[in-house]
């Protein structure tokens, strides 16, 4: 009996130690964890206080740069220069409405995966102070130029993907990477966040067209 009490003692101390263990894992903020989503795998990873998406999305079927994003129950994407392979590399390309899937409320989960959503401008603020504002550390290395060559110490890898503009051609691959947020300035326009190829700052409050095509980077909730 003594034998076979103190066998029992051992097994519940292993399980009780096991047990707090798991419930307080130290390592679980340092993890970056992978999902698949419509088919393209996305990793992520934690700046500050936010967990984000470390690629541009790149999800939906393919129209040309000189057609409109409609609502018709399909996610519709531009790749630069209508050609795929820009969008295996860099992304999709969205109208704001699109992007939104036709809402107008601030944190709209839009195109972005269950349990993540499009970020606030306010966001994209707090990522900003979060480095510094060290643009480079922002921009995956090889992109950028001169005093604005990315580092990559963050691993948000943003890459210069250019825009679709409103006329319907492609311009400024290699310049900036522009994000669109959830935040409006008028009907027409809404705000977007972009880091500058030339320097290291992270970009300042500017917008667009809701019919300009640019990048897409979900938050997690």
């Amino acid at each position: 009996m003594n034998h076979s009490f103190t066998i029992l003692l051992i097994l519940l101390f292993v399980i009780f130690t096991g047990c707090k263990k798991d419930s307080n894992p130290t390592s679980a903020s340092n993890d970056s964890p992978t999902f698949n989503y419509a088919g393209k795998i996305y990793n992520t990873m934690k700046i500050g206080n936010q967990t984000w998406l470390k690629e541009n999305l790149n999800v939906g079927t393919m129209i040309r740069g000189d057609q409109n994003q409609t609502n018709n129950g399909t996610i519709e994407k531009y790749c630069y220069d209508n050609d795929t392979a820009n969008c295996s590399k860099y992304g999709g390309l969205y109208q704001w409405d699109e992007a939104m899937q036709y809402s107008t409320n601030p944190g709209v989960q839009g195109i972005c995966p269950e349990g993540w959503h499009i970020p606030s401008y306010d966001e994209f603020q707090t990522l900003a102070k979060s480095v510094n504002g060290d643009g480079n550390s922002l921009k995956a290395i090889g992109e950028g130029y001169s005093d604005g060559a990315g580092t990559n110490t963050t691993g948000f890898g943003a890459l210069l993907a250019g825009s679709r503009q409103s006329g319907g051609y492609f311009e400024d691959l290699h310049y900036y990477p522009f994000f669109w947020s959830t935040t409006t300035s008028s009907t027409s326009d809404a705000v977007y966040f972009y880091i500058p190829y030339e320097n290291n700052y992270t970009g300042g409050w500017n917008t667009y067209s809701k019919d300009y095509g640019i990048s897409v980077r979900c938050v997690k909730n």
